[in-house]
């Protein structure tokens, strides 16, 4: 059975929406700000790049709370023009993407 949990944090003075996807061995994590979204490594982010999707990457993490915690690992040119960079902690580039 595949369970499905969704929470709306504050990232600024905006809100992210967050979704965990438990899944066979691990879990999907997205979450989507209305400028782009960032994802775990189950997406594509070839496919975000190719859509021109503002996407961004984080590996390694099995939570929202691990999530948040992060560094971005990839992202797509679109996330670059809007000033996410490599290496930059999440809740950073959340506020930009809220």
């Amino acid at each position: 059975m595949i369970s499905c949990r969704y929470k709306r944090i504050k990232a600024g003075k905006k809100y992210i929406e967050t979704f965990l996807i438990r899944l066979a061995a691990k879990n999907l994590i997205l979450l989507r700000g209305s400028k782009g979204y960032l994802m775990c490594g189950y997406l594509n982010l070839k496919a975000a790049q190719k859509f021109g999707d503002a996407a961004i990457k984080i590996t390694g993490v099995s939570s929202i709370e691990e999530a948040l915690k992060a560094k971005v690992h990839s992202l797509t040119s679109a996330a670059k023009k809007l000033g996410i960079h490599k290496g930059q902690p999440v809740k950073e580039a959340l506020s930009i993407i809220a």
